[in-house]
């Protein structure tokens, strides 16, 4: 019983009734002027071509939106909280004016009945308990005439508003969900929303990638100092290695603002990444680790579009950071080429045992990840005694 009596507990269920009388307002004023059922045809036409307006959709997703959805208990009042789908933007195509056309008779239709019925019913109720008490009802406009008296009439006299309390709440879900069919969005419209949503997810995860890699780089880098000043125990190196530690950190800092700044504002471009123009402090940053790093670079860098030269940095920090992490300050070469449309990038060092085996670490699997994003592919493993990381990635 108290879920049967719960809608009539909710506020959305009169703001749908309220969305289906606002339907019928307008053409009810028609019939104050003009009697003849020609008034609703005509305000059928008249919606019809107010349909193929674009703005028209704007309007009634809007007003669709704000009373026929329960903002306490999710969009249709469930408390899942089930997405209602109804969009407030101008029609684009045809089949959204068309779509727009038939919400609009559709609504015009039912707000018509459920008007009606909310006006009969309860004179139904009223000329049965009169009828019951041997009174004759008046001239009230009813449809539904009750003629002879009979006390038992009294027992009919709740049922035409228990009907009309179904109607409420029935033209109410059933208003909803043509809304929601009808002022719903496109397949256009899903896929862009769909698109927008892939890149959202793949925004955050290369922030994730990004904090992976210049912060753990940072403190790759400080962890092998401090330990490398410890055991030299001579004052010039260990002062070296804290100014490494300090430029290393403030680098990492720079990265970490940058990136809390995009998290705070989600519609910010990403912009000032480091490219590999800069790719000398990550060499200078391994060399203070006490590493041996021979860089050699064909071609032009300044060439190289901007989203390959950053994820190009990138894979160059991640590949030097497991050189520090797993080999230790061991030579290192660098090759970065350019040509015949692709970058080419390449790091070697010393294989040693605790170097991880092939597709091990999230290290290596960022690594793959980001030349797969560009399209490019990327080897990582052991190759004549050495480790190498191999990535190529297209220019276009």
């Amino acid at each position: 019983m108290i879920r049967i009596l719960r809608p009539f507990s909710r506020a959305v269920t009169y703001t749908r009734w309220l969305h289906l009388f606002m339907a019928v307002v307008w053409p009810a004023m028609w019939l104050f002027v003009w009697d003849g059922w020609w008034i609703w045809f005509a305000s059928a036409g008249l919606l019809g071509l107010a349909g193929l307006v674009p703005a028209m959709r704007t309007v009634e997703g809007l007003q669709a939106r704000l009373l026929l959805i329960d903002h306490r208990h999710g969009s249709n009042g469930d408390s899942d909280g089930g997405s209602s789908g109804i969009v407030a933007v101008s029609s684009v195509t045809w089949g959204d004016r068309g779509r727009t056309v038939l919400w609009l008779e559709a609504r015009l239709l039912l707000g018509g009945l459920v008007s009606m019925l909310t006006v009969q019913l309860p004179i139904t109720t009223q000329n049965l308990v009169m009828t019951a008490l041997g009174d004759t009802p008046g001239d009230d406009g009813a449809l539904l005439r009750v003629e002879s008296h009979h006390w038992w009439h009294a027992l009919f006299a709740p049922l035409p508003l228990i009907l009309l309390a179904a109607v409420v709440v029935g033209s109410g879900e059933l208003i909803t969900r043509l809304a929601g069919r009808l002022l719903g969005p496109s397949p256009t419209e899903r896929l862009a929303a769909l698109e927008e949503r892939t890149e959202q997810l793949l925004e955050r995860n290369r922030i994730a990638r990004e904090l992976h890699d210049s912060i753990g780089h940072a403190l790759t880098v400080a962890v092998v100092q401090a330990g490398a000043a410890r055991a030299a125990g001579d004052p010039a190196f260990t002062d070296r290695a804290l100014d490494a530690i300090e430029e290393t950190g403030r680098a990492a800092l720079e990265d970490l603002e940058r990136v809390l700044g995009v998290l705070r504002e989600s519609g910010r471009p990403v912009s000032s990444r480091p490219a590999l123009t800069e790719a000398d402090r990550l060499l200078e940053s391994a060399r203070f680790s006490g590493a041996k790093v021979d860089m050699e670079v064909t071609g032009s860098l300044d060439g190289v579009p901007g989203p390959v030269s950053r994820e190009g940095y990138r894979i160059l920090q991640e590949s030097l950071t497991n050189v520090l992490r797993h080999a230790g300050a061991v030579p290192v070469r660098v090759r970065i080429g350019v040509a015949d449309d692709t970058l080419a990038l390449e790091v070697r060092n010393p294989l040693t045992a605790a170097i991880p085996g092939p597709g091990r670490g999230s290290g290596l699997r960022g690594i793959r990840e980001r030349a797969a994003l560009l399209g490019g592919r990327a080897r990582t493993g052991p190759d004549e005694g050495d480790w190498q990381v191999h990535v190529e990635l297209p220019l276009r």
